[in-house]
């Protein structure tokens, strides 16, 4: 898939990112998949068969099935899975397909693709199918990258990458915070300035810009799903000056917030 063009990409209208009912389970079908599935976990525990071997699973679990894959799953009912799945499928001959299977140890980045490419289809995004095929190429290279990690070096990395990504989350999980680098970097229990190298390494950008993406992105949210003008959302993301958000949204999203609203 690595030298795959985009436009190779299939879009197909299976995707969704969904929390799964506390008695769910995914039966074995009596015929194999006839596409390719990327399969991603967030958060929650389950188990999940491929072709008779079974995956205990958590956040950061991630599968590409193939087409001729028998698949099952189920999960932990006081743990639910929470997860992304998309078909797809794919012109002509494919090489450097990516594994069936991984631990992702760098999630943020490639949640964020996710969360983009079922975004695109939820709302009917003009051009949807074309930036699409492009995240999925985007995806696979990921995966690809990821599937050639030297196990010593993933094992000697996991506990830092955690602790990072760990933040990271607290970030996206609390847009409207203040967020300080050095109280940020104590969570971490890393001095301020490694804590920013490591986090700009791992995450692909630095502390601030992270900071105002993650608002960015829920104040998005908050304008198309929750009803909130923009007054509101600019509040309840700890802007004191509504001329300063509505210059950084656009500066981020092309439009101003009341263009989404």
């Amino acid at each position: 898939m690595l030298h795959a063009s985009p436009s190779a990409f299939v879009i197909l209208p299976a995707l969704a990112k969904i929390v799964c009912e506390p008695g769910w389970i995914w039966h074995k079908r009596e015929t194999p998949l006839p596409n390719y599935d990327l399969f991603y976990i967030w958060s929650g525990e389950g188990t999940v068969v491929r072709n008779g071997t079974a995956y205990e699973v958590g956040k950061g679990s991630c599968f590409l099935f193939r087409p001729g894959d028998h698949t099952s799953a189920s999960h932990n009912p006081q743990k639910p899975l929470v997860l992304t799945y998309i078909h797809f499928d794919i012109r002509g001959p494919v090489t450097d397909i990516p594994e069936p299977y991984r631990k992702l140890t760098e999630t943020v980045e490639f949640e964020h693709l996710l969360a983009r490419y079922v975004r695109l289809f939820l709302v009917k995004t003009f051009a949807a199918e074309e930036e699409g095929q492009l995240i999925l190429k985007q995806i696979m290279i990921n995966l690809l990258r990821e599937d050639r990690v030297k196990p010593v070096e993933r094992s000697v990395s996991n506990q830092l990458v955690e602790v990072i990504h760990e933040v990271a989350n607290y970030i996206s999980q609390h847009p409207g915070a203040v967020h300080r680098v050095e109280e940020l970097a104590a969570r971490a229990g890393l001095s301020p300035r490694y804590f920013s190298i490591k986090f700009k390494e791992l995450i692909g950008s630095s502390v601030q810009s992270y900071v105002i993406r993650t608002r960015i992105e829920r104040a998005q949210h908050l304008l198309l799903y929750a009803g909130m003008n923009v007054t509101e959302v600019a509040d309840a993301l700890g802007y004191r000056d509504i001329f300063f958000f509505s210059r950084q949204f656009k500066q981020h999203t092309g439009k101003s917030p009341s263009e989404i609203r």
